[in-house]
Formats: C-alpha cells, sequence, structure tokens
C-alpha cells in the first residue's frame, strides 16, 4: 500500500514521464512524495511542454516510475512510494479508504460513503473519487457501482482506462 504522509512542503516541483500501455503518464512531486498522476489524454498530459520533465526528475519519481512499470507488467501488486494528498477531509477520507484496497479488491460507491459514516452521499463520493489526484497509485479505479457496472473514469481516456486497468488486475466488471 502506498502510505499518504501529510507534508506541506512548497518544494520546488519536479516531474517524471513515462510510457504505459494506457498511454503516457506524468508524475508530479515535491521533493518528498509524489503530489499527483495524470493519465495522458487525447495525446497531451499537462507538462508536456517541458519536454517530458528530463532533468527535473528525483530518487522518489523514479522510483514511482518503476513501481508503475513493474504493476503494467504484472509483476508487482503494491506501491511503497511516499505520496501527499491534498483535498478536503472528507475526499482524503475517501482516498485513505481507496488506499486500503488490495489488488484485484473492488469496493462501490455506496459501501464507501458508509465507511465514511455518511450511507447517502453517493455524490459526494464519487466527486472525491473522481477529484483524486494520485490514480492507480491510489487506486480509484477498483471503485463499481453496487451491480459492478462501470459509471465513469476521470483518468486517461475515461472508460477505457478504467476498463484496461481492472482487466489488468482481473476485476468482473461491466460496462
Amino acid at each position: 500500500m502506498t502510505s499518504p504522509t501529510t507534508t506541506t512542503d512548497t518544494a520546488l516541483l519536479v516531474l517524471r514521464q513515462l510510457d504505459s500501455p494506457i498511454g503516457r503518464i506524468e508524475l508530479v512531486g515535491n521533493g518528498a512524495a509524489v503530489v499527483s498522476l495524470t493519465i495522458e489524454r487525447d495525446g497531451m498530459l499537462p507538462h508536456d511542454e517541458h519536454d517530458g520533465g528530463s532533468g527535473g526528475s528525483d530518487a522518489i519519481l523514479d522510483r514511482a516510475a518503476e513501481q508503475l512499470s513493474e504493476y503494467f507488467a504484472g509483476t508487482r501488486t503494491t506501491f511503497e512510494v511516499p505520496i501527499a494528498l491534498h483535498g478536503t477531509e472528507f475526499q482524503k477520507s475517501v482516498w485513505a479508504l481507496l488506499g486500503e484496497l488490495k489488488f484485484g479488491e473492488v469496493t462501490s460507491y455506496g459501501d464507501l460513503g458508509l465507511s465514511t459514516g455518511r450511507a447517502t452521499a453517493g455524490r459526494a463520493v464519487g466527486g472525491a473519487v473522481g477529484a483524486n489526484p494520485i490514480p492507480i497509485l491510489v487506486p480509484c479505479h477498483r471503485v463499481l457501482a453496487a451491480n459492478r457496472r462501470i459509471t465513469g473514469y476521470s483518468g486517461g481516456n475515461g472508460v477505457p482506462t478504467k476498463v484496461w486497468l481492472l482487466d489488468h488486475e482481473a476485476i468482473g466488471h461491466r460496462v
């Protein structure tokens, strides 16, 4: 499991891009932790103008990139890199629950709501899941509707990206 940190470090941000089966991935770090992960959408990443972050990476981003490559190769099922999640207390509580899900496990939006003590907060849970700044490392792709239907995905190319991730982990689902 990835360990969230509560650092408020304002160090200069660094970035690293890598290729993956779901498109290029951009990692951003603050020198102490990964602070965001973006999956390419329509051939673009937020910092493409920085030439893929060449010269800006650090040991934490290099380790995250290596672990992601191993995940995509099917040889890694957990991540061991520090992450820093910034959001509301409710969002952070949802993301913490996501971080507890193991490779191949799935939960529902309703179950997440119950776990946060807000059983009727389906929209809020969905909003928190969709606002996850570090997908894959914080596995928001492992959240499905109660009937195991995919209701959407904000990373990469949307539902096809989520389908790939779920199939990679052999998680049964319905589109």
